[in-house]
């Protein structure tokens, strides 16, 4: 049996996941971030992208993340975000479109601000399609 830990991913709206898992990837405020069994205690931002998990029994899920907080304590882990969406529930349509208008919108752009929210925006979307694609390929 793998060493395993808790996993608490809650969101705004309501409790994404809650249970034990292998390990967990996550993007950090200062890049990706692995958590195994037995971390060392952290708290750091992290990014709008996903989080990887391996359940206890090596089922994945991906979930898509708006960016928050990842808090590591000994036996447990939590990741508190505004936004959190399971793989299987985002739409692909709407997430190339959203790529789309955000191109259309850093390139049309006439202003710091304006180039920055766009580009906000676009990592968002692309973020979004990349849990898409791993979704599809661990089903």
């Amino acid at each position: 049996m793998a060493m395993t830990y808790h996993l608490d991913v809650v969101s705004a709206e309501q409790q994404m996941f809650s249970g034990l898992v292998q390990k967990i990837q996550v993007s950090g405020s200062e890049g990706e971030l692995g958590i195994y069994p037995g971390h060392a205690p952290l708290l750091t931002a992290i990014k709008p992208g996903m989080v990887h998990i391996v359940k206890q029994q090596g089922e994945e899920e991906y979930i898509y993340l708006s960016g928050g907080v990842l808090e590591v304590q000994p036996g447990a882990v939590t990741v508190l975000v505004d936004t959190a969406i399971r793989g299987t529930d985002l739409d692909e349509a709407r997430a190339l479109e959203a790529k789309r208008r955000a191109e259309e919108h850093m390139s049309s752009s006439h202003g710091d601000v304006d180039f920055a929210t766009a580009s906000a925006e676009l990592s968002k979307a692309i973020a979004k399609l990349r849990v898409i694609e791993l979704t599809k390929k661990a089903m």
